[in-house]
């Protein structure tokens, strides 16, 4: 050993014995496991999580001390409930050191809440938490079939629960049921109720499984630690995503866990799941019965109300033989006005065709045919003239001064002229006799040359001649022969 005293160093002979690391630490956890052999410990859990070994490590403390904690993988399997931060526990087990980092340790053979209080109190903080993410919303749940084909059943399969369910259902109404067996309570239960309800949602529909229209969660009662499982957040949440309407039927009337916060109905006990599951055909077929009577009344009773209704009806209508006389004496009162009406009709028309005919006398349009032709030879005798000057004048000043001007000026002015002269010719026509002869009409004369004006005139005539727009046609007449004669 040295020892320094200002700048020099002064040897000290030692006589202790020399110990290597590892002899100072088996003699540390001898002296520790000698002292606390079997320790009992209270405290609250910090740190607390568990390997993919199965072995759990934390630590456990109080106000002013902290102990590291290790429980293996076997005492981890018998915990009746899941270990968290900040549960308050009483652990027993044996006081040790890890001479591989200096540091004692509290190796753990059982674990237990310390009362039932602390226990609740975490239930309690993981209900509030889940509450809040909605998962026990009652708008989620869904209404239960009123009489499933299939029941999936989650429970143990060899405990008295899954007897009660199967009984009851005998008794009501036989159903198919499924099974999922799992374990109930302990380590690892938790795993398995969360499995089995996802696995029958996984079940395809049509398939060669049949997919229950409706799940069963049951246990019988226990203890707040043996109904630990079903207080598990996968088991709530598996719960609460069930897409098939899901039954908690977990542990006694008075007995409340988490998944009955998340399933679609909470049932007291197993047994009361299955009534609540299928109805009593005896009572369904009593009632069908019955609803069969009463549908028969009411045919027979609605039958008589309408035949009474259309007695009553047919006695306010009126008799056919009324409505077809009054028909059938329109219809005569009709045909006796129709000859008067085609009678009188027919006068309105002939006196019609009379007043028309006086208008259409032939000495009428003679006149007319004379007026105009009167008319258009003072129009040629004045249209002559003035046409022949401007046409001469034009035609000399043309000369004069037909070297000076353009082209397009004399064909504008031949132009105009011509236009002129196409105006006059179509003046002229328009005015002559004969264009009233092209539009169809024709003069009727005598042998004396007179125009005959009506039928009686062209019969005592013993020729006419006809006169038409292209020239004339003569016509022979003789006289009609009397009524009944030969000729």
């Amino acid at each position: 050993m040295a020892t320094v005293y200002g700048s020099r160093v002064n040897e000290i002979p030692d006589n202790t014995p020399e110990y290597s690391v590892s002899e100072i630490a088996g003699a540390l956890k001898r002296t520790v496991e000698t002292a606390f052999g079997q320790v009992r410990v209270r405290g609250e859990l910090s740190g607390f999580r568990r390997q993919s070994s199965g072995h759990w490590y934390g630590s456990l403390k109080d106000e002013r001390a902290l102990i590291d904690l290790a429980m293996w993988r076997g005492p981890a399997a018998n915990l009746s409930f899941r270990p968290e931060d900040g549960l308050e526990v009483i652990v027993t087990g044996k006081l040790t050191t890890y001479p591989g980092r200096s540091k004692y340790q509290l190796i753990v053979e059982s674990m237990e809440p310390a009362g039932v209080g602390a226990l609740l109190a975490q239930i309690e903080a993981r209900r509030l938490k889940l509450q809040a993410e909605g998962l026990f919303d009652p708008a989620r749940k869904k209404q239960l079939p009123w009489l499933p084909g299939t029941i999936g059943v989650v429970t143990s399969p060899t405990g008295a629960v899954i007897r009660d369910i199967l009984h009851r259902l005998a008794d009501r109404f036989p159903r198919r049921v499924l099974v999922w067996p799992v374990a109930v309570q302990g380590e690892g239960s938790a795993a398995q109720v969360a499995n089995a309800i996802a696995g029958f949602n996984a079940i395809p529909a049509g398939g060669p499984i049949p997919r229950p229209d409706l799940i069963i969660v049951a246990r019988g009662g226990g203890s707040i630690e043996d109904l630990a499982a079903f207080n598990e957040e996968n088991v709530v949440r598996a719960a609460a995503a069930s897409q098939i309407p899901l039954i908690s039927a977990v542990g006694h009337e008075t007995d409340t866990t988490l998944i009955d916060y998340a399933s679609d109905w909470r049932a007291p006990t197993p047994t009361a799941a299955a009534e609540r599951a299928v109805p009593v055909r005896a009572e369904l077929a009593a009632s069908i019965a019955m609803m069969a009577g009463r549908l028969d009344a009411g045919v027979v009773r609605g039958w008589k109300q309408r035949r009474e209704r259309s007695v009553g009806l047919a006695r306010r209508l009126p008799q056919p033989r009324n409505l077809i006389g009054l028909v059938a004496q329109r219809i005569d009162d009709l045909a006796e006005r129709l000859p008067n009406a085609l009678n009188a009709r027919a006068a309105q028309v002939a006196l019609r065709l009379t007043n028309a005919g006086t208008r259409l006398r032939p000495a009428l349009l003679t006149a007319r045919l004379e007026r105009s032709s009167e008319r258009l030879a003072g129009a040629s005798a004045r249209l002559a003239p003035a046409l022949a000057r401007p046409l001469n004048a034009d035609a000399q000043k043309l000369t004069r001064i037909g070297a000076g001007l353009r082209p397009f000026l004399i064909e504008s002015r031949l132009g105009t002229a011509s236009a002129r002269l196409a105006q006059a010719i179509r003046m002229l026509d328009s005015l002559s006799p004969l264009a009233v002869l092209a539009r169809g009409y024709a003069i009727v004369t005598g042998p004396d040359g007179h125009v005959v004006a009506s039928a009686s005139a062209a019969a005592a005539k013993p020729s006419l001649t006809i006169r038409f727009a292209d020239g004339e046609t003569p016509v022979f007449t003789k006289p009609v022969p009397p009524q009944g004669s030969l000729f």
